[in-house]
């Protein structure tokens, strides 16, 4: 891991303007470092944070954080761990406020009771960990099913809102495109390697089976339950059927390569995808569509949420304008900005409906009810021992996925394993 002083940074000198209502008088500037995504052109957050500086007369100094998000964690588990002062706002996946809280300052001891207005709910629960908010909530994503809606009106089939729905008409749809010509057509495409994108799949089979969350907001194991075997057994009868063997070694990207090369009818990934696969070059530009994902029997659809926030360090010499930062990145101006220029998820649920938001980019509009449902990992309740949650259900489940183990028994094993797990760390 790089050392802080190898790693790339840029300042900008916040300029006081005179007369300006914002200007701070140069001997009261101070200097606040911001971990920001990656520092280069397709990030917004340097972007704000230097118009920030300007607007307050204060310096911002950009550290370049590594792209890889386990290499990111270690290097804040570096600097934290060692109580460092060193970086004072910090860019953090929706997984890591639980992890990181205790190096986090609460938020609500700078910014108005207001803050966190106007946010998803869900959000802000998964950013507040023992009462404190610990980060507020700069874009979002949530799990989607991507569908070929010119072939599904080729073969006069509706959008599934099942899994059994998506499971015949995938099969249906696969066996009549690859008698037309395409031997490499599949019906549908996930991510099935053993990691936390597996972790976000079976999340989303289990909840819309009603087989619950895995761990629930009061720390309890639920896991082993007739509902959630279920869900992963029908996942895995999807391997060698109307998903490729490869799928047991596919992450977002290879699934996404799948899709829009023309090879594949639906497929579950996140909303980054539909400017992609709407772009020049695409075999299916203009020919998809997106929708919730489906359902079990006796559920509704669920939607495993992602997405960045931004959080301040408890060892920062300067909290209250790093907060203040912070809440200008995150705030509804920026933000509706952020999602026009760059095409990201907003965090605040208004900007759904604004016009300008909504015609920069349609999906985000298909978006809003998936995130109001959306369901978080159980990273705020299982706190520093989440790595080992996620690691325990993606490696069962992966087992199920190969035909190692059933779903009963992958259950049954990680309602053990996460009971032990629980007993010493949450």
């Amino acid at each position: 891991m790089p050392s802080l002083r190898k790693l790339q940074r840029c300042s900008l000198l916040g300029l006081a303007v005179a007369g300006a209502a914002l200007a701070v008088p140069q001997a009261l500037a101070e200097t606040i470092s911001v971990a920001c995504g990656s520092a280069d052109a397709n990030d917004y957050c340097p972007i704000l944070a230097k118009r920030w500086a300007k607007e307050t007369g204060n310096q911002v100094d950009i550290v370049s954080t590594p792209n890889n998000p386990t290499e990111r964690m270690s290097l804040y588990q570096q600097l934290l761990g060692s109580e460092s002062d060193e970086v004072d706002v910090l860019f953090v996946d929706i997984v890591w406020p639980g992890l990181l809280s205790e190096h986090l300052a609460d938020l609500s001891e700078y910014l108005p009771d207001t803050a966190s207005d106007g946010f998803f709910p869900a959000l802000i629960d998964n950013n507040t960990i023992d009462g404190r908010l610990v980060a507020l909530p700069w874009y979002t994503d949530a799990g989607l099913l991507y569908y070929r809606k010119d072939l599904l009106e080729k073969y006069a089939k509706p959008v599934p809102r099942t899994w059994e729905e998506l499971t015949a008409t995938a099969n249906e749809i696969q066996a009549a495109e690859r008698a037309e010509g395409n031997k490499d057509f599949w019906g549908y495409v996930f991510q099935g390697r053993a990691y936390e994108g597996l972790s976000c799949n079976a999340l989303e089979w289990i909840a819309s089976h009603g087989g619950g969350t895995l761990v629930d907001t009061e720390g309890k194991v639920t896991i082993d339950n007739p509902d959630a075997a279920a869900a992963l057994d029908m996942a895995a009868a999807w391997i060698g059927t109307i998903s490729p063997e490869g799928t047991l070694n596919h992450t977002e990207e290879e699934t996404r390569g799948v899709f829009q090369s023309g090879n594949a009818l639906f497929l579950r990934n996140w909303p980054y995808v539909w400017n992609l696969a709407n772009g020049d070059g695409s075999a299916v530009q203009d020919k998809i569509g997106m929708a919730p994902l489906p359902h079990g029997p006796d559920g509704e659809s669920a939607a495993t949420l992602g997405g960045w926030n931004l959080a301040v360090s408890r060892y920062s010499r300067h909290p209250q304008l790093a907060a203040e930062l912070v809440a200008y990145i995150t705030a509804a101006p920026q933000q509706r900005e952020h999602a026009i220029q760059a095409g990201m998820n907003p965090t605040i649920e208004a900007l759904y409906q604004d016009p300008e938001v909504l015609a920069s980019n349609p999906s985000m509009g298909e978006l809003y009810d998936t995130l109001v449902g959306g369901i978080p990992r159980p990273s705020s309740i299982t706190k520093a021992a989440y790595p080992r949650v996620s690691n325990a259900l993606f490696n069962r489940v992966h087992e199920v996925l190969s035909g190692d183990i059933d779903g009963t028994t992958a259950v049954a094993q990680l309602q053990g394993e996460l009971t032990r797990i629980g007993r010493r760390n949450w």
